[in-house]
């Protein structure tokens, strides 16, 4: 792509695209035809302030013109930097970040075919070549990172330009299927409801997941019919201190993988006192194997809106950003549906339940970008830089989005707080175990019968989890964690699924992933594909982590057919670049980009 801005022109269709998100321009410095405006709009700027205060609208403008044109063009990009007063080579770093924006022609449909882990082991690859030898000139097919459908496993993405931008998902997905998606989106087989991912739908032990496929998802009164807003009735009765108080002394800790206490969290939020304060939902769940927050947010939306407006009152956010997955379009649409009836009812915006508070949330897409799920990356994103993570401290509580206070959680962390209010943080504390408290949710895939989202109290073994799932025969290895995660053992289904009993048997939690593979995957070619993971999606801002995830990769390449000896030396150099990796990142994609590899080669033996 040449940078010759100045000389490319925006179509009127690209034109149309920027200024339904933003309004028609207000003079010729911001893009408007200079013939149609008054020959004083040539003497002086008006709005140029306003328009850079606008920066944060980067991303939703990419969106709009790749969602509208299918690609972003030279022309398009120039005139949405005008519009917002962005230079362009900042603006063309940021929209060639994302994988799911072009800055190349391509045609207005595009198949987004997993091949990550859980669909690799369900035949990926032969979907995609079956896809391929399928379509014609007019789609694009792209193998992708991990679409979060794991346990409907192989996946695939249609998604045709336009307006509206169409979509359509099939999975499990055969190759005409997926052809049939991308040729009429608007045919394509409806996607079945959230609850078939959660095999324990209906069972009166649920605590999290206890309405998805009892309400009915669009409606705001069946919410409300089965407790819905109680939990938030009672933080204002409680008041904003008590509410935090409730959640430190439940003891809940994120459930994103880094398991930090939600209430000093809060706390250390509240107690800013640079205003205004923000709070953020991180549901950029981009962790191959990771599928839980899809399956709330499409089966019990209003769940984390409730939650996001209580987290938002316990800190003093008066505004929540709610940074959404791109690949997840049901979830967008029934998220949107759900902020405009609380809208509409008075459970947001100036006036929250007629309590005198006043908050509202904006939806943020993604656009395909593992990293954005570190925090100070994603607040980079909002704010319409590419989606870098920032050196720390200063901590998001302190200089978090737009250099304020911020609070972020992700969305299972967040619905954990509606029962800690509606049942107390004593009987909440009393499920699980002392160091790690509450239910929580594992994402079963891949070599089990019955695939999907499980509701556990913390303390179950890996071995009760493997059996409600129905384990095949043959069980080969167990990741836990995605994979930034570990592998462990057949031998070693008696691990207690608590962040202290992970760490003891020298693995992790994560983020609940968990995959089971039989000995019918090739070990070597699933190691492969999280090291080509791990290149793609590093940011190169940092050194170990661009340098030491492209060696990683490269010497699995070479090791991939061999064994013993003839891989020794490729071992030795793949445990010294990941510890380079792991002392020296700057965030966690470097630091972790090792240690499924390492996990492989220690517990599995992986190349003997």
């Amino acid at each position: 792509m040449d940078l010759h801005f100045g000389d490319s022109k925006p179509t009127d269709e690209e034109r149309a695209a920027v200024d339904a998100l933003l309004g028609p321009p207000e003079s010729s410095w911001e893009g408007a035809d200079r013939d149609e405006m008054r020959a004083a709009d040539l003497r002086w700027a008006r709005g140029g302030r306003e328009a850079r205060d606008r920066r944060d609208l980067l991303l939703p403008g990419l969106h709009a013109i790749n969602d509208r044109i299918g690609w972003i063009s030279e022309g398009a990009l120039d005139y949405l930097c005008r519009r917002l007063t962005v230079p362009p080579a900042e603006a063309y770093g940021v929209a060639t970040f994302y994988a799911m924006f072009s800055v190349r022609p391509r045609p207005a449909t595009v198949l987004h075919v997993c091949t990550d882990l859980a669909c690799a082991a369900a035949g990926a690859s032969e979907l995609c070549a079956a896809v391929e030898q399928r379509t014609g000139p007019g789609i694009r097919v792209e193998r992708s990172p991990c679409l979060g459908l794991c346990e409907r496993a192989p996946a695939a993405l249609a998604i045709r330009a336009g307006d509206p931008v169409r979509t359509a998902v099939s999975a499990p997905a055969t190759a005409e299927a997926a052809v049939l998606a991308a040729s009429a989106p608007d045919s394509a087989p409806e996607e079945p409801p959230a609850a078939l991912a959660v095999p324990q739908a209906g069972s009166p032990e649920l605590t999290l997941l206890s309405r998805v496929g009892v309400v009915d998802p669009e409606s705001l009164d069946d919410y409300r019919a089965h407790g819905g807003y109680a939990a938030l009735r009672r933080a204002f009765a409680l008041g904003p201190a008590a509410v935090i108080r409730e959640v430190t002394d439940s003891g809940l800790v994120g459930r994103g993988g880094a398991a930090f206490p939600t209430g000093r969290k809060w706390q250390a939020t509240a107690a800013q006192p640079d205003r205004p304060h923000y709070l953020v939902c991180n549901a950029d769940e981009s962790e191959p194997g990771t599928f839980k927050d899809r399956v709330i947010m499409e089966g019990d939306p209003y769940a984390l809106i409730e939650a996001m407006t209580v987290a938002g009152y316990a800190t003093g956010a008066h505004r929540g950003y709610l940074y959404l997955r791109g690949e997840y379009p049901r979830a967008l649409r029934l998220l949107e549906n759900a902020i405009g009836q609380a809208r509409a009812r008075g459970l947001l915006g100036d006036d929250v339940l007629g309590q005198g508070y006043a908050f509202d949330i904006e939806i943020r897409r993604g656009a395909g970008a593992y990293i954005c799920g570190e925090e100070t990356a994603l607040f980079n994103s909002i704010e319409g830089y590419r989606g870098e993570p920032r050196s720390k401290p200063p901590f998001p509580v302190e200089k978090g989005l737009f250099g304020r206070p911020t609070a972020e959680n992700n969305v299972e962390t967040l619905v954990n707080v509606l029962p800690i209010l509606t049942m107390g943080a004593q009987a909440y504390a009393a499920i699980g175990t002392k160091g790690s408290t509450g239910p929580k949710l594992f994402c079963v895939s891949g070599s089990v019968e019955r695939p999907g989202i499980y509701e556990l109290p913390f303390g179950a073994t890996l071995g009760e989890l493997l059996e409600l799932a129905g384990v095949r025969n043959g069980l080969r290895a167990v990741l836990l964690g995605g994979a930034a995660g570990g592998f462990v053992r057949p031998d070693e289904l008696g691990i207690p699924l608590t962040f202290e009993g992970t760490r003891e048997a020298g693995t992790t939690l994560g983020s609940g992933v968990v995959m089971a593979f039989d000995d019918t995957v090739a070990l070597p070619r699933l190691l492969l594909r999280i090291a080509e993971f791990f290149r793609d999606e590093s940011c190169g801002q940092c050194v170990p982590c661009r340098v030491g995830t492209v060696r990683q990769e490269e010497a699995l390449h070479r090791i991939v057919e061999r064994t013993g000896a003839a891989a020794a030396d490729d071992i030795a150099l793949l445990r010294e670049v990941g510890r380079a990796m792991r002392d020296a990142s700057i965030c966690g994609l470097g630091q972790t980009a090792w240690n499924a590899v390492e996990s492989a080669i220690d517990r599995l033996g992986a190349y003997e």
